[in-house]
């Protein structure tokens, strides 16, 4: 069976920990899927690319159609990884915008694994207290264990990156179990409907 992962990054800059956080996330749930028998299509979205468009949708009413199509992709997805930088003890602004903007049904009953990065291992209950609510009032299926990745863990040594591979492996692993387990029925995508906008255009 195919599957595919959506991955969502909010990182701002370019090198991004956030990106890399996502990368090494995306490739070990691609590893377990494939291990559980299930080719793994992996799209990864950076939310930086997004940010005047997703900032047009909130004050128009409707997306673009490059937005959209990447909000369809999220919709359509068996799972999704989202993983955002720590600003204020919160995910970041673009991070929120753009789940602000996928529609309200598009990651019900979905697997999804959290992920932040920051500038101390202090930051880490982001995790519990912004991210875990927030995927649970959108209906999503949040797996057991985040990953939160600080600086130590890139570079403290091998215990600070054995610790966090480790992490990345038993997270990567409840992702793709949720995702096996799911028998892949029809996922209704919310954007293949036309907009009002698009009605308005062709007349309806």
């Amino acid at each position: 069976m195919r599957r595919s992962l959506a991955v969502v990054s909010a990182g701002l800059r370019l090198p991004s920990s956030t990106r890399l956080l996502a990368d090494r996330l995306a490739e070990a749930a691609r590893r377990e899927l494939e291990r559980l028998g299930a080719e793994t299509d992996i799209t990864v979205i950076e939310v930086r690319d997004h940010a005047h468009d997703l900032v047009n949708h909130l004050l128009a009413g409707y997306p673009a159609p490059e937005l959209e199509a990447v909000l369809g992709t999220v919709a359509r997805a068996d799972g999704v990884i989202a993983v955002t930088p720590t600003f204020t003890a919160s995910y970041n602004g673009l991070f929120k915008m753009f789940f602000d903007c996928l529609d309200d049904t598009a990651l019900s009953d979905k697997p999804v694994l959290v992920a932040a990065t920051g500038g101390t291992g202090r930051h880490s209950l982001v995790l519990e207290h912004a991210l875990r609510p927030m995927f649970a009032y959108l209906h999503a299926v949040v797996v057991p264990t985040g990953v939160f990745a600080a600086p130590e863990d890139w570079g403290g040594g091998d215990a600070g990156q054995a610790s966090l591979a480790d992490r990345i492996a038993r997270a990567a692993g409840e992702l793709a179990r949720e995702v096996d387990r799911r028998d892949g029925p029809a996922v209704t995508d919310p954007y293949d409907d036309p907009t009002p906008f698009d009605r308005m255009l062709q007349g309806g």
